[in-house]
């Protein structure tokens, strides 16, 4: 193993609250310890082409108070460089180059991936830790671990839709608001259950992979329809940005025709506007069913990755900086860095690993918890027992100008799948 006293420090993959904290943490960790650090700016932009320019020294005094502010000092990109072997190669060669012997590489699951695959090209010449990092909270940690910034986006997403509740309110209007969640509904539930949405939807509530369009627009008529049967023209709808990649795309091409599409000729489905798209859908339903309400599709997510951390992030992440550099420095390596019951607990590379994929495995909401339980009780959504009640069906329907079989005929499909009621054991 290297005997090199230098530690490089880089962040991959989206911003998210306490990098900075990380950054702060392990540098006066391995400066405390007798190491130099290295930031190397842009995560493996760089590196991965040859290019050693853009790397700064870091130490205590430049690094003491950057633990209260978001962002990150050393940048961040989506740069992967385990996608050519030879970017991979130049990554390793580079740093080499600067001498270092350590990296504490920040990042989600494709930058954790990309660390595991330089510690295996370096073949023990370079000891390297990954810090999890990611608002969406979908890196497989232990359970009951959140991924470090997601606290805070969801703290600070709650307080929007705070805000859009009351703007609802007193202007009778609908807001669908479209949260961060590449694959999973983490923080669109956190943020929903939190503010206490009027609904929300993940794409893990779904038995299949794909989701009807009109089944997600379905939705979202019945509850305006069971709001206004309550006396309320007014809600807010949180959706996990994940769904539309469950989408069907011959439904998306009506409603996406200015999106890019591949050489294929698909539409690229990163690129749709899933919020306007739904919201179009829902005004469509409602038009045929001779309700009139005001719809505002709102996306949140880049308001929520640079914010400053809550607390709970600052002191999460100042631990996992100083537990990186010490573990890199008593020897450790090839592993993911992670605070269990207030211990110290890596997680190695291999273990992240899905088997069938083998890429990193991605954390799902689990909707038979009564996390997820509890959340579904507290939205106002069709549920089956509103079908075994007539008078309850009877005042959907008339808001709806259908019958109560009609009605049935039209929504009850959207409780098929319903999870059954919580019951404890006393």
């Amino acid at each position: 193993m290297t005997d090199k006293k230098k530690v490089a420090i880089l962040v991959g993959g989206g911003p998210a609250p306490g990098i900075n904290s990380v950054i702060g943490a392990a540098t006066i960790r391995a400066n405390l310890e007798g190491y130099e650090v290295l930031g190397i700016r842009d995560g493996y932009q760089w590196i991965m082409k040859g290019d050693d320019s853009k790397v700064r020294p870091l130490d205590i005094q430049t690094v003491s108070r950057i633990h209260f502010r978001g962002g990150s000092c050393l940048g961040t990109s989506r740069a992967n460089p385990t996608k050519d072997p030879k970017h991979l190669q130049a990554a390793v060669d580079v740093l080499r180059s600067l001498d270092v012997g350590y990296l504490i590489s920040i990042g989600g699951d494709d930058t954790a991936f990309s660390a595991m695959k330089l510690a295996n090209l370096s073949q023990g010449a370079l000891r390297v830790v990954h810090v999890p990092k990611t608002i969406d909270n979908d890196l497989d940690l232990p359970e009951g671990i959140p991924t470090f910034g997601y606290q805070t986006a969801r703290h600070v997403g709650a307080g929007l839709v705070q805000d859009l509740l009351t703007d609802a309110q007193t202007t009778s209007r609908w807001y669908f608001v479209v949260a961060m969640g590449r694959k999973a509904g983490h923080l669109a539930l956190g943020i929903g259950k939190a503010a206490g949405a009027t609904l929300t939807i993940i794409p893990e509530e779904f038995s299949t992979t794909r989701i009807s369009l009109d089944e997600m627009a379905d939705i979202l008529v019945a509850s305006i329809v069971k709001r206004l049967a309550y006396g309320r023209p007014d809600g807010v709808a949180v959706l996990a940005e994940g769904l539309v990649e469950h989408l069907d795309e011959k439904e998306l091409e009506k409603y996406a025709t200015d999106v890019e599409r591949d050489e294929h000729d698909h539409i690229r489905i990163s690129e749709v506007e899933f919020g306007p798209i739904i919201k179009m859908r829902v005004s469509e339903k409602l038009k045929d069913l001779g309700i009139k309400t005001t719809i505002v599709a709102k996306n949140i997510g880049y308001e929520l990755r640079c914010t400053d951390p809550i607390p709970f992030d600052m002191e999460y992440t100042r631990d996992l900086g100083y537990c990186a550099a010490k573990y890199l420095i008593e020897g450790g390596s090839g592993a993911m860095v992670t605070i269990q019951r207030g211990c110290f607990k890596p997680i190695k590379f291999a273990d992240m690993l899905d088997p069938h994929t083998g890429r990193t495995r991605v954390r799902m909401v689990d909707t038979s918890t009564e996390h997820y339980k509890i959340a579904r009780r507290y939205m106002l959504r069709l549920r089956q027992d509103d079908f075994e009640d007539p008078a309850e069906i009877a005042s959907y329907a008339a808001v709806a100008r259908l019958t109560p079989e009609d009605f049935k005929q039209r929504f009850e499909y959207l409780v098929k799948n319903e999870a059954p009621p919580i019951s404890f054991e006393v």
